[in-house]
């Protein structure tokens, strides 16, 4: 007696598209975004409003220089490395020997007020030179 072992029906293609991993890989990348977008507006929290200047090509920066903003607003405070409390001119000059006693010392960034006196500038800039960070750039606006 033989038996035969086959299945009545055939198996037909599954139609169905499984989408639980897109939604994973969703969800991922939203808290991604989320946790990223603060630390990228985190610079803009201290009220500067930059001076313009005209469009002009950029040199690209080091790859392995580190920036540290020095951001004075237009009452004269000083705000270092992107905090929002500011620092009294006393601190700042303690911060900056920290600074330039790395072994290498990182590109200073001055981020001015367009209403700041230029007096201010010229003192963190003689401050920058007597603490030995000769590396500075200034940060601008392009007009639109």
């Amino acid at each position: 007696m033989a038996r035969t072992f086959r299945r009545r029906q055939t198996a037909a293609p599954i139609s169905e598209l499984n989408v639980t991993n897109l939604i994973d890989l969703g969800f991922t990348l939203l808290i991604i975004f989320m946790i990223a977008t603060p630390l990228i507006q985190q610079e803009q929290t201290i009220p500067v409003n930059l001076p313009s200047e005209s469009r002009s090509p950029q040199q690209k920066p080091d790859k392995d220089a580190r920036f540290v903003a020095i951001s004075i607003d237009a009452y004269g405070n000083y705000y270092l490395d992107n905090s929002t409390t500011a620092v009294p001119y006393a601190d700042l000059k303690i911060r900056l020997r920290g600074y330039a006693a790395e072994s290498k010392p990182p590109v200073m960034r001055i981020r001015g007020d367009a209403k700041l006196p230029y007096e201010k500038v010229i003192q963190l800039m003689d401050e920058l030179k007597k603490s030995n960070l000769l590396k500075f750039t200034f940060d601008t606006q392009s007009p639109n």
